[in-house]
């Protein structure tokens, strides 16, 4: 790619960032000699050209960053504004992976974006670390355009602050037709309907905007589909929620599924040392609040038209609900929740209430079921009291001393057969006619 292809090309960037990066570029092709001291003087600090590397902390974490415009041969104006070189980033990535010393990775990133090639390159080094090895990406202070397609790509992403920005989903390319100063015409001679249908050297006609405009629209949707199956979310979603060309500051990027969460780089650093498995699994974008959708290109359809490869007769699914038309989702789970929690505690006390003293513990149990509904637990506590009563009936039975058996001999009989028993009959009927004489006497009989 020579650097007028670069200099032509689609960005992911910021546009005032693009007005500095193309004269940086326009300077070094006609050969021109660029100020570095003056370029230093105005920024108040000196220029340095890094070379992308990570940093593997004592924990075995290691730290990209990437700090300033993507692009490719990037080399030629990171002393001059700040920049990463895709082509040395993507190779920091893979070298990090295959490094026995990495345990996981963070990726810092404080950049507004940059170049359209070479970025789906390193977003896919990016997963393919993730794939293999926790990893979590972080805005220190923007993370947009082509920055964040970067960013998406690893298993999580954090900002670090309220005032970190990020975004800026979006594709700008620029027809520059500046006719030449000594008053000198050029001639073009092309083949091809297309060769020069967009020629700097010539006024933009319609057919040439047109032709632009296809080229950056299907740039559009690959960086769309790109954030969709990073952050696991529909490219209607990212469509209606993250990418119309807004930026997002702060928790307004947490809300909008660009983000999960807002944390420093030392708290991601020793939360990944300690619990790495919670960067491990792809993080699915959570967004909470509808943002309006947006009157420019990209607008979502509403969810009155047919999702893309969908049909308004295909039945509505949990999995289609949640994945299509995910704040109404959210917001059906949040009253569901409510009222769930209601009845759940509705049943609670309605199982409380039929208890029956010395069935505490098993009412309890019922309650705690999640399921037994208070005319099940009526049912279920006299069962067990009946239970309980028959037990204590049996017991006290067992405990009671034998009943005395009565006697089988008949009146007057021997049962031993040795003539006892007449005789204590007969001794019997003295005794008593004995008493029946002394009555007498007594009476003067």
């Amino acid at each position: 790619m020579s650097l007028l292809d670069i200099l032509r090309a689609p960005w992911a960037l910021h546009p005032e960032k693009l007005d500095e990066l193309q004269a940086i570029y326009a300077t070094h092709l006609r050969g021109e000699k660029i100020d570095i001291e003056a370029v230093e003087a105005r920024l108040g600090r000196p220029l340095a050209n890094q070379e992308a590397g990570y940093e593997v902390l004592d924990s075995g974490v290691a730290v990209l960053t990437l700090d300033g415009v993507i692009a490719p041969k990037a080399n030629l104006f990171m002393r001059i504004s700040g920049g990463v070189s895709a082509q040395q980033a993507e190779q920091a990535v893979l070298t990090a992976m295959e490094d026995p010393a990495v345990r996981g990775m963070l990726t810092a990133i404080d950049s507004p974006g940059g170049a359209v090639h070479g970025t789906p390159e390193l977003a896919a080094a990016m997963r393919r670390f993730g794939e293999r090895k926790p990893l979590a990406s972080v805005g220190t202070a923007v993370m947009a355009s082509a920055a964040y397609w970067v960013g998406s790509a690893a298993n999580a992403v954090y900002i670090t602050g309220p005032t970190v920005t990020v975004g800026s989903i979006g594709i700008v390319a620029r027809h520059d037709y500046t006719p030449n100063a000594t008053g000198g015409q050029r001639t073009e001679i092309t083949a091809g309907k297309y060769k020069r249908i967009a020629s700097s050297d010539a006024p933009l006609t319609a057919e040439g905007q047109a032709y632009i405009q296809a080229q950056v629209d299907h740039l559009y949707q690959v960086f769309v589909d790109a954030v969709a199956e990073n952050r696991g979310v529909s490219a209607e979603q990212v469509l209606e929620h993250m990418a119309d060309g807004r930026v997002f500051t702060g928790n307004q990027a947490v809300q909008a599924g660009l983000v999960d969460g807002v944390a420093t780089l030392d708290q991601l650093a020793a939360e990944m040392a300690k619990s790495p498995d919670r960067f491990v699994k792809r993080r699915k974008a959570q967004i909470v609040v509808a943002n309006p959708p947006s009157k420019g290109a990209g607008a979502a359809p509403k969810d009155t038209q047919p999702v893309k490869g969908k049909s308004m007769s295909d039945p509505i699914t949990r999995a289609s609900l949640e994945q299509d038309h995910a704040p109404l989702f959210a917001a059906l789970k949040g009253e569901f929740m409510a009222l769930g929690a209601q009845a759940e505690r509705e049943r609670m006390a309605g199982v409380r209430a039929q208890v029956i003293p010395g069935h505490e513990a098993l009412i309890e149990q019922l309650a705690a079921d999640g399921k037994t509904t208070p005319a099940e637990a009526a049912m279920a506590v006299n069962a067990a009291h009946r239970t309980a009563l028959a037990a204590a009936a049996a017991a006290h039975a067992k405990d009671a001393p034998p009943a005395a058996k009565p006697s089988m001999t008949p009146p007057g009989a021997d049962p031993k057969g040795d003539g006892t028993a007449g005789a204590a009959k007969a001794d019997a009927k003295a005794a008593a006619a004995g008493i029946v004489d002394i009555f007498k006497r007594a009476n003067g009989g």
